[in-house]
């Protein structure tokens, strides 16, 4: 299982990849990098058969109850 956060300080901002016993690869990266890397990993929306942020919390559904707009 691959994991992709973007890591913020004052200064900088940053793309942190953690794999299962590598150690974490933490490199300074744009928005427009960091959201590249997200398409290229399979992590920038639901994909069916890729479980991410957006299948584990069901991110960028409707709410119950409400309208789609």
């Amino acid at each position: 299982m691959i994991v992709i956060r973007r890591l913020v300080d004052r200064h900088r901002a940053y793309t942190a990849i953690f794999l299962k016993g590598e150690p974490a690869r933490i490199f300074p990266t744009t928005e427009q990098e960091h959201g590249r890397i997200l398409q290229i990993y399979l992590q920038d929306r639901k994909y069916e058969g890729v479980h991410n942020d957006f299948s584990e919390y069901d991110l960028g559904a409707a709410p119950s109850g409400g309208r789609d707009f």
